[in-house]
């Protein structure tokens, strides 16, 4: 990092009271480079002009010196956070380089020193986009990632798909109202998702954790949709059919289920483990302990010609093929393997043939 000019110096005097966290000593908590030390040991009480761009910088730095992952990143949201901004690149150039307010400066430094005990920025800024919605977030439920974004559009164009199909028949096709079962709901990321871009959809949603159950009802709330949505705290499994066979068959089964190998757990960022429910992650052995679950329900709960989207470890897909092979009565075909951003096969889409 380049050395301080003296101006800016001047103005990082301004953060004496915020150079190291509250609570943590030097012995204990997040470490300094010596030239953090020395500027800490030089810091006034002395308020300065102090910039989002300055602040930025000067967390990104202590970040990295305490070997928190995506320091740049890390530092920017929370910045852009407390100047009710998304994102740092969307703020104007006066934002960037006018004062912060002491107010503002406190906050960031609240925020910071939470992320310094790694707690994920998701869990810090206690909100994150998803799709086209803001869902509230807070540990331990499982945080949604990118990629899970995939899992809704392909959902989204196989609904359209049908939409298509149906028009080009010669005999009118009433209007389609796809029934949705998500089988883990979490935050509703997923759920709610499909219910903003398939407006004349319904979900079941049925997550096991009582945490999860209540923040998808509070997202729901937030985003206007409770009045489509049933949301369940029900543990699935082989004797849970019937009790969700209540809302009748669906036409999708959507689920982003616990996948990781359980081999695989321990090697996880220290984010996920001291924060996030790893039941939410933990496949057992092989990683398809749940996933089996799905697919030995999904017949019965599906409509003929219904689909069961899946999100996988890139191990799983031959996994799963081989598994339907070896119970051919369930009559579920795997049809399409898709791959995520990075090339590597994460989705499966599996279809309920006609009996």
């Amino acid at each position: 990092m380049r050395y301080l000019t003296c101006p800016l110096l001047r103005r990082l005097f301004g953060l004496s009271l915020w150079c190291m966290p509250r609570g943590l000593s030097q012995s204990k908590g997040p470490v300094l480079s010596p030239k953090r030390l020395c500027l800490r040991q030089s810091c006034t009480a002395r308020p300065g002009l102090v910039t989002a761009t300055d602040v930025v910088n000067y967390w990104q730095k202590v970040f990295e010196t305490n070997g928190i992952p995506e320091a740049r990143e890390s530092s920017e949201y929370i910045v852009s956070f407390v100047l009710g901004a998304k994102t740092f690149q969307s703020l104007n150039s006066k934002s960037l380089h006018a004062p912060l307010t002491v107010v503002q400066q406190e906050q960031i430094q609240q925020l910071s020193n939470k992320r310094l005990e790694r707690m994920p920025v998701q869990y810090v800024l206690g909100e994150w986009d998803f799709q086209d919605i803001t869902l509230k977030m807070r540990p331990p439920v499982f945080i949604p990632r990118p990629e899970t974004e995939d899992l809704v559009s392909l959902v989204v164009e196989e609904e359209h798909w049908k939409c298509k199909k149906n028009s080009g028949l010669c005999f009118p096709v009433p209007v389609s109202h796809p029934v949705i079962l998500e089988v883990g709901c979490g935050s509703g990321a997923i759920a709610l998702s499909l219910l903003r871009k398939l407006p004349q959809s319904r979900v079941i949603a049925v997550d096991k954790e009582e945490a999860a159950v209540d923040l998808s009802r509070e997202n729901a709330h937030r985003l206007q949709l409770q009045d489509r949505i049933h949301i369940i705290h029900h543990d699935v499994s082989y004797s849970s059919a019937k009790q969700l066979l209540l809302w009748g068959p669906v036409d999708f089964i959507v689920s982003n289920p616990p996948y990781v190998f359980h081999e695989d757990m321990a090697s996880l960022d220290t984010e996920i483990l001291c924060y996030e429910h790893l039941d939410a992650l933990d496949g057992g052995d092989d990683g398809m302990r749940v996933i089996k679950t799905i697919l030995a329900l999904a017949p019965s709960l599906l409509k003929d010609s219904g689909s069961l989207f899946l999100e996988v470890d890139p191990r799983h897909p031959n996994m799963v093929e081989n598994w339907l092979q070896a119970h051919p009565n369930l009559l579920l075909v795997l049809h399409a393997i898709h791959k995520d951003f990075c090339g590597k096969p994460r989705f499966l889409h599996i279809r309920k043939q006609s009996g």
